[in-house]
């Protein structure tokens, strides 16, 4: 195993106890909920922004269990946003991660309030965790970060583009403009948090983790765009083609396939660049930033 799938796992280790220990117990009223709220967020995931916000936070040289809340905060907004992505009114996807999606497992109200009930946990996380060690200030800072990250201006947001895309011609600009608030606004919201973790951090650097985040966030959305084409349903964990059956604007569709692996690979470039500035401190960042361009799922 490198040393890049090792720190990976002690990352994904790290969020998992976190978010086990902040999910209510399957025994505590209402069982039925809280079993839909574990069963969706505990699931085989990537973990991909838990671990933009451990590696950015260390990248300041902050201490991992003191970014384990701030983690859970944004894998939990990540968990009920696909719930609600899943439902039939929106994408209407049957598999997730492998899995039946929620309201395939449970049903369609418990799968709305499963998505409710995440949305609250999360933002419950950001003001009572003790292992932060801000203050009050900069952990309202925090939970603003987020709380516009995940709401009409950005991931709620970009799926309201979404949907009223479908079977629309879309132009590079606009479909860039979707995937930053539907995809982009958490993944920058999670390396912003790592930042914000640090009691009083650079605004400059501050900024190019943003932006860096900003870059890797784009070629995440090429990337899955790419694999919905060239992958298969059993190694992606969801329907394959999913987005040409439902006429989605993508990528591929406006750049080519060329096009488009050109278009993730420069972005990859841009993200590398605004990490110039930091020391190996940063090295987790620089090897996500590779590893979401060659990702296979």
């Amino acid at each position: 195993m490198s040393e890049f799938s090792e720190r990976l796992q002690v990352y994904k280790e790290s969020v998992e106890k976190a978010l086990d220990r902040w999910l209510p117990e399957p025994s505590i009223q209402p069982e039925k909920l809280h079993k839909a709220m574990r069963y969706s967020v505990l699931g085989d995931g990537k973990r991909i922004r838990p671990v933009i916000l451990y590696a950015t936070g260390e990248a300041f040289g902050i201490d991992l269990d003191t970014l384990n809340g701030p983690a859970c905060a944004v894998e939990i907004i990540h968990a009920y946003s696909l719930i609600h992505d899943d439902l039939p009114a929106m994408d209407d996807d049957d598999l997730r991660r492998g899995r039946p999606t929620c309201h395939r497992a449970y049903d369609e109200a418990t799968a709305i309030l499963c998505g409710d009930a995440l949305q609250a946990l999360a933002f419950h996380i950001l003001a009572r965790d003790p292992d932060i060690k801000v203050n009050d200030k900069q952990r309202l800072a925090m939970i603003e970060n987020l709380a516009i990250a995940s709401g009409s201006r950005g991931m709620a947001g970009g799926q309201a583009i979404d949907l009223a895309a479908v079977g629309k011609s879309l132009s590079i600009a606009e479909l860039e403009n979707m995937h930053i608030h539907k995809t982009g606004a958490l993944i920058r919201a999670s390396a912003e948090l790592g930042a914000l973790s640090v009691e009083e951090v650079d605004p400059k650097l501050l900024s190019l983790v943003s932006q860096y985040a900003k870059c890797i966030g784009l070629a995440f959305q090429i990337k899955d765009d790419i694999l919905d084409i060239e992958s298969d349903t059993e190694t992606l964990g969801k329907p394959q083609g999913s987005d040409i059956a439902l006429n989605k604007p993508t990528y591929p569709n406006l750049l080519g396939l060329k096009g488009a692996k050109k278009a993730a690979d420069d972005l990859h470039i841009q993200a590398l660049k605004c990490l110039e500035p930091f020391n190996e401190n940063a090295d987790m960042l620089r090897s996500i930033a590779d590893y979401i361009v060659k990702r296979n799922k």
